[in-house]
């Protein structure tokens, strides 16, 4: 069946692109700060192909429209985009090309490639500009078509700044900035300017809610050795925000200044930037007007790199919502009528109960709550119009988290509805196994999660299955769930990071299986690297379990395990007993013991 909506969209895109001389046209899944997720300002890509997945790019040409995207959406895009004409490449599979050969083999010479340059990296412009350029194919990325065809856009977000206390942060403004600047200084920098929301936020120790479950504010900063200069939106500039800005030295801008401020700036110096993180079109001006350093932005590492404080107060807040999840799962359990609620009222109950946690402030993203197949589609959202039915058999996958004064969570746990197959228990058992051999690990000083990968793998390569996703990835602190530069998956590619691990950093472990049309299993705990002993062959490093929730033995088979298997799982269900008792009432109590057991 067709989707007219969009297809009539597509035509009028079309029709702006011939009126700008434009043969194709590129729209990746980006704010102007290159955001994981965004606003609904920036969701040009979902408006003109139906796709609501948080990644993704679409490329469209006078006759062709395809979407890219990765392993955790290919079901959800399959069946999003269907009837709309637009083509769905399955990224990273075998046979597919990227975008990048994409444009290359199709587009000819003499041809223009437009793209709205405030939405597209700086790496990702630069490489089609060289790419194309061998083709003599131009790039022009002046114009916002969305702008023109999109009259019913909503305006960009607004809210009120939040200033956190120092004594919340650990270290103050003042001293951030200057860590930064000792960093510029080690790159020969005189300046330094930065668009990456969390970064940003991480520095000025302030937080907002520009961008839904993330609590960051649309801005940009301009550092030199002497002077702190920030862009943002003055309607969100509170009375207490502008006196904490004053009081730190803070030059304050129009959130659109940022443009006409780098083309008018008397430089003396080289600028430090990021070309993964800063857009094409501020690069462009940068670039114009001095040398440019290309690395890291300094804050993503401070970021990660958790400090005391930081650390003291995420493992309260892990606890406090672990105590949450389980008293839902023991709900859940206990439910007489399974059917009497489906997936969507469930995923509201989470979260009003996470909403009851002294310090709440947010979801730290949209509950995931998929029942049976529903769960194969990692990413998957149910509503209030389209959900399925809870039943008393089958999984039911639950993926959430909050954001509290104190740290950000996030945590799957998958269980038994009722009745399960043994093919459900096997497969449960060696994701569990994964988890807890990851967690287990201790090694050297200076790997990254690439050479920690295979550990939550093994189990499930070793019945040749596998997922198509990132085993873990860094969290941040009252800010994205998603954080750089710290991850753990075995394959890279050109916009992802192969990041040491130091003690301080945050990360998830969680593998899974995902069975289009039958099943969705996935167990998330979340660790932090902590120093383990030091000898003759180094310093060791091992990881401290943050999340306690039990892991459902209904779906436990032992004869997927092996004894150190299962004397882990037994070690940290008495963890979990321990940590959570004092949060029970009687009833609960009685059913975590049960939960907890030793098998």
């Amino acid at each position: 069946m067709e989707n007219v909506v969009i297809r009539e969209r597509l035509a009028k895109l079309r029709a702006a692109m011939q009126a700008h001389q434009m043969d194709f046209y590129l729209i990746p899944t980006a704010d102007y700060h290159h955001s994981e997720y965004v606003d609904g300002f920036f969701k040009a890509r979902e408006y003109f192909s139906g796709f609501t997945g948080s990644a993704g790019t679409l490329v469209v040409s006078m006759t062709e429209a395809g979407l890219w995207t990765d392993g955790r959406y290919f079901i959800q895009a399959e069946k999003e985009i269907r009837g709309t004409g637009v083509t769905l490449f399955r990224m990273l599979e075998e046979g597919v090309p990227t975008i990048q050969e994409y444009l290359k083999d199709k587009m000819e010479s003499g041809q223009t490639l437009g793209f709205d340059g405030k939405v597209v990296s700086t790496a990702l412009g630069e490489e089609l500009e060289e790419i194309l350029g061998k083709k003599q194919v131009s790039v022009c990325y002046d114009y916002d078509l969305a702008q023109e065809v999109w009259t019913d856009r909503p305006k960009l977000p607004n809210h009120p700044l939040l200033v956190l206390e120092d004594s919340l942060c650990g270290k103050t403004l003042a001293q951030k900035v200057a860590q930064v600047r000792e960093k510029m200084a080690e790159k020969e920098c005189a300046y330094h300017v930065l668009s990456k929301l969390d970064d940003l936020m991480w520095l000025f120790n302030i937080r907002g809610k520009d961008v839904t479950c993330n609590p960051v504010a649309l801005s940009y900063a301009f550092l030199s050795m002497d002077d702190i200069h920030l862009f943002i939106q003055q309607d969100e500039i509170t009375e207490e925000a502008n006196a904490y800005f004053a009081k730190n030295q803070v030059t304050l801008h129009g959130y659109d200044e940022i443009i006409p401020f780098l083309k008018e700036y008397s430089y003396a110096g080289k600028m430090l930037l990021d070309k993964k993180a800063l857009s094409f079109a501020l690069y462009k001006i940068a670039s114009d007007r001095t040398e440019c350093v290309n690395e890291a932005n300094p804050t993503e590492l401070l970021k990660a790199i958790k400090n005391d404080t930081e650390l003291e107060n995420s493992r309260r807040v892990y606890i406090e919502d672990s105590a949450v999840l389980t008293k839902f799962i023991f709900k859940m359990k206990q439910l007489e009528d399974k059917t009497s609620l489906n997936e969507y009222e469930a995923a509201m109950m989470v979260d009003d109960m996470r909403r009851e946690v002294p310090g709440f402030l947010d979801l730290s993203f949209d509950t995931i709550c998929g029942f049976k197949e529903n769960a194969a589609m990692m990413h998957y959202e149910a509503t209030a119009e389209d959900h399925k039915q809870l039943e008393p058999e089958g999984m039911l996958l639950v993926d959430s988290g909050g954001q509290y004064l104190g740290g950000t969570t996030d945590v799957t746990r998958t269980f038994a509805m009722g009745t399960v197959t043994e093919k459900m228990k096997k497969h449960f058992t060696l994701v569990a196994v994964g988890m807890l051999r990851l967690a287990a690990a201790k090694f050297l000083q200076g790997c990254s999660g690439r050479n920690l990968d295979i550990l939550a793998r093994q189990p499930l390569w070793d019945m040749g299955i596998d997922y198509k996703c990132g085993t873990g990835h860094g969290i941040g602190y009252i800010l994205n769930v998603h954080e750089g530069p710290q991850n753990i998956r075995w394959r890279y590619t050109a916009a992802s990071t192969d990041s040491v691990l130091y003690p301080g950093m945050i990360v998830s472990d969680e593998p899974g299986v995902y069975l289009e049309g039958e099943y969705g299993i996935r167990t998330e705990n979340i660790l932090e690297v902590v120093l383990d002993e030091k000898n003759g062959d180094g310093q060791f490093l091992s990881f401290k379990m943050l999340t306690y929730v039990p892991i459902d033995l209904d779906l436990i088979d032992k004869k997927w395990m092996q004894p150190r298997d299962i004397e882990l799982l037994n070690a940290y269900h008495r963890d979990v007993y321990e940590k959570l008792a004092p949060y029970m009432n009687e009833e609960e109590l009685v059913w975590l013991k049960e939960a907890t057991r030793e098998i």
